[in-house]
């Protein structure tokens, strides 16, 4: 009888749902949204209804401000992105397979990374100018500790025994590390690299708000003063947006990786 029972909560614990079913409930949810505002409960100028949103939406696109404010957001985002993942990814190596450099490196590691990243913007700003540097940088340290931690992670879960192997049959440093141990923690790599575009997302927005004429943070920050609350939301929709796009090509990225994985 107990043995029934377990089967059955197994069966409904791991039981999968189509992609439609997320589809239609987003469909019900937005439908909700805009019988709500279509009714009056909630004014327009605190929550303007989806079809509204989605209009000015358009408006922006046709007049190119929306280009011209995820172009200069891109630049930034891709390049402090990019500095910040390569940085993480060899300092996590580097630690990860170096006693001295563990012992040396992580307690700067952990003393610098509970810090709030947008707290540093000012020193920044302050050493290297209220240009695109200050901007890339900051976004380049926010991605950093989630990667070089994960990787580090990554590294130190590796099987010993496949370690033993390879000193064994006398393999290489390098060798070691292309065949072993980078393939081994590209798992953990890729979850740090997931959550570090979350984050260069927030400090992304957060740089361009206090420190920008152009990007999508400016944009929303701009129309925010102006209370014009469909653009504002334009703006979080397309900031959205590249979330679900940067989280999508992360993850096929990691299938092509790491294809044992799935």
């Amino acid at each position: 009888m107990n043995e029934f029972i377990v089967t059955n909560r197994m069966k409904y614990w791991q039981k999968t749902y189509p992609h439609w079913y997320s589809l239609c409930f987003v469909f019900l949810l937005l439908c909700l949204w805009e019988a709500i505002c279509r009714a009056g409960i909630v004014s327009s100028l605190f929550l303007p209804a989806p079809t509204q949103i989605l209009s000015a939406l358009f408006t922006m696109t046709a007049s190119g401000e929306i280009a011209v404010s995820l172009a200069a957001s891109l630049v930034r985002i891709a390049l402090g992105f990019v500095i910040g993942a390569l940085l993480g990814l060899a300092a996590g190596l580097i630690t990860g397979t170096s006693a001295l450099a563990d012992r040396l490196c992580s307690p700067v590691v952990n003393a610098l990374y509970p810090i709030p990243k947008i707290a540093l913007l000012p020193l920044f700003i302050l050493w290297l100018g209220i240009g695109e540097l200050s901007k890339i940088t900051i976004i380049a340290t926010g991605v950093f500790f989630p990667v070089a931690m994960n990787t580090f992670a990554g590294v130190r879960n590796v099987d010993p025994l496949l370690l033993k192997v390879a000193a064994s049959f006398n393999a290489s440093r390098w060798l070691t590390m292309k065949a072993i141990i980078l393939p081994n923690a590209l798992p953990m790599i890729f979850t740090g690299l997931r959550l570090a575009a979350g984050t260069s997302l927030l400090l992304l927005v957060a740089a361009e708000m206090i420190a920008a004429q152009t990007g999508i943070g400016a944009l929303i920050l701009h129309y925010g003063d102006l209370m014009i609350t469909d653009r504002l939301m334009a703006g979080v929709i397309i900031l959205s947006l590249l979330g679900v796009i940067f989280n999508f090509i992360l993850l096929w990225c990691e299938k092509k990786a790491v294809p044992w994985k799935n």
